[in-house]
């Protein structure tokens, strides 16, 4: 099939590479503007852009596809663009631009989308990350038909899979973006023969973009919940703790069953005991084991090393 492909990231990066190894004619790849990344913050491309240079496919980057927004010339060159491919399909993944009727419309078989969760539970920008914080314990992929609002078009077929005890963002995306591609390579073979399904009104949820400023740890949460938080939001932006002037990243830790009654007796984020095994700290319900932390400007550190040269002490209290 002759195919226009939007994405950005790496998750975007797996599909494009199966459908370009699948045999399909990419006739042209849009994807993010090059942004400043790094500690030199030098412009760098998207994963896509990388993979469609590599492989010699026209790329176009426009800032917005809104012929009256902010940036109409650039929107005027990707109605031409897309009008020139004349392709059978869009394939979007994880693209960050939203996608006017102009475009749903172009293809001959509209703008399929992959969603990394069992929609309608969450549509949005984190899906990944917010399952796992929820404690969810399974999720998916979803074949899409694309409409107007944000992740509400008729679903073509969707598999899942089990999200496991220590499952992180990092590990789950590498194993949804491996099955979103299989997938859509699926999808292209049967355009045409789907019967979508509405998406129910009931067990809709919102996977709300991932702020720095969710990273601090609420130690009057549940050690549970902050475990799952942890996991979640690891490789980014990482959950982070202070103790005096010194911000600490969290990057492993998991709760612990202890008696319901330290929450009564220790100030939630207080120190319960520090050993090789893990920092143990009190939380609004049960003790969260600290496993793997960070210093400021280190690497991330197993417990056993970190506390060689940690200088708090069992009743000191960490600050979110």
């Amino acid at each position: 099939m002759r195919v226009i492909f939007a994405g950005t990231p790496e998750f975007a990066r797996s599909a494009l590479a199966a459908l370009h190894a699948a045999g399909h004619e990419i006739v042209g790849v849009m994807t993010q503007p090059d942004r400043p990344a790094g500690r030199g913050m030098k412009l760098q491309a998207s994963a896509v852009k990388q993979f469609a240079l590599a492989n010699e496919l026209p790329v176009l980057q426009p800032h917005s596809l809104k012929l009256d927004g902010k940036y109409p010339d650039e929107a005027l060159a990707a109605q031409q663009f897309i009008a020139q491919a004349q392709a059978d399909v869009m394939v979007v993944a994880a693209y960050g631009l939203i996608l006017p009727q102009w475009v749903l419309d172009a293809p001959r078989f509209g703008c399929l989308n992959i969603h990394a969760s069992l929609l309608p539970r969450w549509r949005g920008a984190a899906p990944i990350h917010r399952a796992i914080e929820a404690g969810d314990a399974e999720t998916g992929v979803t074949i899409m038909q694309m409409d107007a609002g944000l992740d509400t078009g008729d679903m073509l077929f969707k598999e899942t899979m089990p999200i496991g005890q220590q499952e992180t963002t990092a590990t789950l995306h590498d194993a949804l973006a491996n099955m979103g591609a299989r997938m859509i390579v699926k999808a292209l073979s049967l355009v045409g023969q789907f019967e979508p399904i509405k998406q129910p009104a009931e067990g809709v949820t919102y996977a709300h973009k991932i702020e720095k400023l969710e990273a601090a740890l609420d130690w009057s949460q549940s050690a549970q919940v902050l475990a799952q938080r942890v996991r979640a939001f690891d490789p980014f932006p990482g959950m982070s703790m202070q103790l005096g002037d010194e911000v600490i990243k969290v990057w492993q830790a998991h709760a612990l069953n202890k008696d319901a009654s330290l929450n009564h007796e220790h100030v939630a984020g207080s120190i319960l005991a520090i050993a090789d095994e893990g920092i143990q700290v009190a939380c609004g319900e049960g003790v969260l084991c600290l496993t793997q932390l960070q210093k400021p400007g280190g690497k991330r550190q197993a417990v056993s090393e970190f506390v060689r040269s940690f200088k708090g002490a069992v009743g000191d209290v960490f600050k979110g």
